[in-house]
Order: structure tokens, then C-alpha cells, then sequence
């Protein structure tokens, strides 16, 4: 039997049912540390669920942020200095991950134990343990007017990933990598591979790449 919530179901329910139960509607969705440096100096490392693909020529991601109407370490840094990583987790670290959205005082990186990496002179740490790090540079942020997130654009500068999960064709295999999946705001994956399709065409049967 299925459950219906019509919109004033929704808005009439308790704050905590209605996040949790909006939060999960999307399913499954990808996990990133995004490690920032404030422009004094101080490292900040906060994990994302609304981060997804803007483009690949020029490589972009965006990252989705709540209203900024209370401090946002994350956010401000990225404005500030207009640099931000983002890193993959994995099963070894994903308990220190969901730790670093502790409201800290200081680093999240020292905190909550995570090591802190530069490559390539890239001035926004990255976090040492992932097996995909990303470099990124602010290129566009807006204020969404529907409810006041904030959406940020970042082009993709470098990438780092481990070779045992890249693929010839460019793309990654993230059961190998062991990346985490989350959904909602607290519970993490692992992925379990289904199959790799080829392209759809019409009248072509699909097979088993």
C-alpha cells in the first residue's frame, strides 16, 4: 500500500518529518568533503550532498547551499578566496566525514582527525585518505529567489584519482574506489553494480559494457 502526502500533508507536518522525508526523495546521492581555506589561514572541511555536474567543456561542478542566513564557513571561504576541493569518501573515513559537520571552532581537519593534503600548489587542502580529489575555481554563484539557496559554480582545474578505478574510456568505476553514496542526511552506502549498459538506440538491444 502506498502512503500519499499532498502539499498541505507536508507543510503541516513536523519540521524534523518533513526534512527528513524531502531530504530522501531524490534517492540515492553522491558524498563530497569539500575542504576550503579561509583568507586567514584557517582550513575548514564540511561533507555535501548537493554537489552534481554542470558541464564538461569547460569541466564544472556546482555545489547547492542552504540560505546564507547564519554563518557558513564553507560558503564565505569559497567566496572569499574563490577556491574549494572536493573529495570522495570512502567506508575507511565516512564516520570522521559525517563528524565534520559538527558545528567546530577550528578545523574540521584536526578535529575529527582527517589529514590534510596540497597538490600541485593548489591553495585549498584536499583530504589525503580519497581516492578522488577534485581542484576547483569559483566561476559564478546566484542567490536562487524561489528560497534563497545559493548556488556556486565551480571549473574544474585538476583531478586526482587512483588509477585502479579509472577506466580507459575516462569514466570510474566506483566500486573499486569504494566511494560512499548518502542518502537523506545520516545514512551512508556502498554501491552495489547492477551492470554498465551500452548507448540506447532505438531498435538496438542493449548490452553489457
Amino acid at each position: 500500500m502506498m502512503k500519499h502526502f499532498d502539499k498541505a500533508t507536508i507543510l503541516e507536518a513536523e519540521s524534523f518529518f518533513r526534512r527528513d522525508l524531502i531530504n530522501c526523495l531524490s534517492g540515492y546521492k553522491s558524498l563530497n568533503l569539500i575542504g576550503t581555506k579561509s583568507k586567514w589561514g584557517q582550513t575548514n572541511l564540511s561533507p555535501f550532498s548537493q554537489v552534481f555536474h554542470i558541464g564538461a567543456t569547460p569541466p564544472m561542478a556546482g555545489i547547492l547551499f542552504r540560505p546564507h542566513t547564519v554563518e557558513r564557513h564553507t560558503l564565505e571561504n569559497i567566496l572569499e578566496t574563490e577556491v574549494f576541493t572536493l573529495n570522495h569518501v570512502t567506508a575507511e573515513f565516512f564516520r570522521e566525514a559525517h563528524q565534520t559537520a559538527a558545528r567546530y571552532e577550528g578545523s574540521e581537519f584536526q578535529a575529527v582527525g582527517l589529514e590534510e593534503d596540497y597538490l600541485e600548489d593548489f591553495p585549498a587542502p584536499f583530504v589525503k585518505l580519497s581516492p578522488v580529489k577534485v581542484a576547483c575555481r569559483l566561476v559564478e554563484h546566484q542567490t536562487l529567489q524561489v528560497n534563497r539557496t545559493v548556488l556556486v559554480i565551480g571549473e574544474i582545474e585538476h583531478i586526482w584519482v587512483d588509477e585502479k578505478g579509472l577506466r580507459a574510456d575516462g569514466s570510474l568505476d566506483l566500486n573499486v574506489l569504494g566511494t560512499v553514496t548518502v542518502s537523506g542526511l545520516d545514512e551512508y552506502h556502498i554501491g552495489q553494480k547492477l551492470a554498465r549498459l551500452s548507448y540506447p538506440k532505438p531498435g538496438k538491444d542493449l548490452q553489457e559494457i
